[in-house]
């Protein structure tokens, strides 16, 4: 969505907004999942994004990249920041998740080798705890890949290393504490 298509002072359902006018801000709230920014250096012309998991199956920074080449940008203008979010350690899957997103997101299949085992609470009114087998995910690297496979110069991307789920004074996060507190995020043009 094109940002002077959203309402001043209303919030705008979309996964990305796209800075279509000089001086604008775009916002995005997020809890784990990554703000994405995208800036022009040269057009100045930025874009926010929300995306986790289901966002880099749907290709979402490979649809962005589209509307920045409708622009004429040029890779070696494109800046790109990922801010904070949940790290690998935190975000953990099932096998048949892991392996479905891998197959979505990096059109790869793989063999699935089990990484982390955690003990889990089955109900919130016992205190039953059974053990499962769960898989890291690197969003943030899988992100970066994406990234790099649409030409964007490493030296161009920048990660941020904080975490929504290790930090709990500094930031809210869903899979910590079930929270519907979000941090917001922004770009200006």
């Amino acid at each position: 969505m094109f940002g002077s298509h959203s309402q001043k002072g209303n919030k705008t359902n979309a996964d990305g907004l796209v800075g279509n006018k000089c001086s604008q801000n775009l916002w995005v709230y997020t809890a784990d999942c990554m703000p994405i920014f995208f800036a022009d250096k040269r057009t100045r012309n930025v874009a926010s994004l929300h995306c986790g998991r289901k966002g880099l199956e749907k290709k979402i920074i490979k649809n962005l990249v589209k509307i920045f080449d409708a622009f004429g940008t040029s890779r070696d203008d494109l800046l790109v920041a990922i801010g904070p979010a949940i790290s690998k350690e935190h975000y953990l899957v099932d096998r048949m998740t892991l392996k479905e997103f891998y197959r979505k997101a990096e059109n790869k299949n793989i063999i699935v080798k089990l990484t982390k085992t955690k003990k889990y609470l089955c109900s919130s009114d016992s205190n039953y705890f059974r053990e499962q087998n769960l898989n890291q995910l690197d969003l943030k690297k899988s992100a970066y890949r994406q990234l790099l496979n649409e030409n964007i110069p490493r030296t161009n991307i920048d990660i941020s290393n904080l975490c929504t789920y290790k930090f709990n004074n500094e930031f809210y996060s869903w899979r910590r504490s079930k929270t519907i507190s979000r941090q917001w995020n922004l770009i200006c043009s």
